[in-house]
């Protein structure tokens, strides 16, 4: 291992010494170095929470042999998940189709409104969703999210007691493990596991990317305290899973604080542009830049990666891109794209598909419907944003031109899609929008721009700290330049 940091020896020292441990770890600040060395420095064994796969699969092959390295998922599938496989990977259905199986046939009126059959079924799937996100016990009335046309206290107490008992319902259907109406999905097997309080057999625990956990999983990580020393490790302005019930659970831990704030990735240029972004999002750190790397800021030709704000952008990027001429690779491959692009041609097309993930929908309005208003179908609206903005066939063709990573002259990926990745050139996509304007003026008269919204700011944060060498602005050149007091690491 590379002469560690001041601030990596003040970790190791403190891990030594048996205490809890709250790791804020900036980009490129040596993270899972700092890990593999708090891990080699004893020899009791240990348990590391990977945020997926390919971080558990990196870490594995760094870490000593006495550090059992997996996803949260795993080790509850590992414990109890495996028993519900049959059910696992089933086929998508409307949420009505689910609720009508539950019970839900018919729309009830709550004060002047109707709510549909389909509504009910979507607000009850979404509740039990709710629920397996959160660190409760039990199903309960505050799960029932609210709509937005049911602003009146009473009126959700109504729309609760209609849901409710067929939310119950569906719950106790995921139970069977052979068979059932609700979609099994992975976080049910995560929430079943942590209901049984399980006790992790380990002298430490490490938790990585601990600003994007679920309550559930928080909670479980904290109910070993007792047994097992605990290493939170993660850094707060990386938190962009919001949408996905995960919180940024490092703020109140209740461990001794430290910070890794010297980035090995990039150098002080870059960590001014990070730190203008730091600001903004009112991150807890500010970053020094290694003045080993001299990286730069500015006009990238033909950069190693292009990363956009969204799925659309991304292909955008990629069909402009093969036009010219590049080797171009998708982030992630491009085969499940094209696969879900045939289903789609074949639904748009009056017919019905074979791809499970789609054979239950009669048409591709079926699935748009799906996607924009069922709690289970999110994850397939950036799809259907994608096929309503170029159309299946021009999907299919942009993906049989991907290559693979290694023989890419280019690699696209969204900014969610590239956290905890580097590249020695990027080039940020132009798909990232600058605040619109509001009806107030400055004293020359110019529009004053809506303040940038925290969410924005740190996934602006993740997308310009991938780079080593050189990064071009591009989507992001609306940004002022970094002030003096941005520049100044913390």
């Amino acid at each position: 291992m590379p002469t560690p940091t001041d601030e990596q020896v003040r970790a190791a020292d403190t891990f030594r010494a048996g205490h809890h441990l709250v790791l804020q770890a900036g980009a490129g600040t040596g993270k899972t170095t700092t890990l593999a060395m708090l891990a080699s420095s004893t020899k009791r064994h240990g348990r590391y929470l990977a945020f997926n796969k390919d971080i558990a699969r990196d870490a594995a092959a760094r870490f000593p042999r006495t550090v059992m390295c997996k996803t949260a998922h795993a080790t509850a599938y590992a414990a109890l998940g495996h028993r519900y496989v049959r059910r696992l990977n089933g086929p998508r259905q409307p949420a009505w189709k689910t609720g009508q199986a539950l019970g839900i046939t018919r729309p009830v009126r709550i004060g002047d409104h109707e709510i549909s059959h389909k509504t009910l079924s979507h607000t009850a799937l979404r509740t039990v969703t709710r629920f397996c996100y959160s660190a409760d016990r039990a199903l309960a009335r505050h799960h029932v999210p609210r709509l937005r046309r049911l602003t009146a206290n009473d009126e959700h107490a109504e729309l609760t007691d209609v849901v409710m008992p067929f939310a119950t319902k569906a719950w106790a259907d995921l139970q069977d493990p052979e068979q059932g109406v609700v979609r099994f999905e992975h976080d049910h097997y995560l929430k079943m596991w942590a209901l049984t309080e399980p006790k992790m057999a380990a002298d430490f625990l490490f938790l990585d990317e601990a600003q994007d956990t679920n309550p559930v999983l928080e909670h479980v990580f904290n109910a070993q305290r007792d047994h097992a020393q605990l290493v939170m490790v993660g850094d707060s302005a990386q938190a962009i899973y919001g949408w996905r019930g995960a919180r940024d659970v490092m703020t109140d831990f209740d461990a001794t604080a430290l910070t890794l704030t010297c980035s090995f990735r990039f150098g002080p240029r870059l960590a001014e542009h990070a730190n203008h972004w730091l600001e903004l999002a009112e991150a807890p750190i500010r970053l020094t830049g290694s003045e080993s790397i001299p990286t730069e800021v500015g006009d990238v030709t033909h950069p190693h990666a292009v990363l956009c704000r969204t799925n659309i952008g991304a292909m955008a990027e990629v069909m402009r891109l093969l036009s010219a001429g590049r080797r171009v690779a998708l982030a992630r491959g491009g085969h499940t794209l094209a696969a879900l692009a045939l289903a789609a041609r074949d639904l748009k097309e009056g017919r019905r598909t074979s791809h499970p993930e789609l054979v239950l929908f009669a048409s591709w309005g079926d699935v748009q419907d799906y996607a924009a208003y069922d709690p289970a179908g999110g994850d397939l609206q950036p799809f259907v944003d994608l096929v309503n903005t170029h159309g299946p066939d021009a999907i299919l063709t942009a993906v049989n031109e991907l290559t693979g990573e290694d023989r890419a002259d280019v690699i696209v990926s969204t900014a969610h899609k590239a956290k905890g990745r580097e590249w020695q050139t990027v080039r940020i996509g132009e798909d990232f929008p600058p605040p619109k304007d509001t009806d107030q003026c400055d004293a020359e008269g110019r529009p004053i721009p809506e303040p940038i919204k925290d969410a924005d700011a740190r996934l602006a944060y993740v997308a310009v700290t991938r780079a080593r060498r050189r990064l071009d602005l591009g989507g992001l050149s609306w940004v002022e330049p970094p002030t003096v007091s941005s520049m100044v690491a913390g």
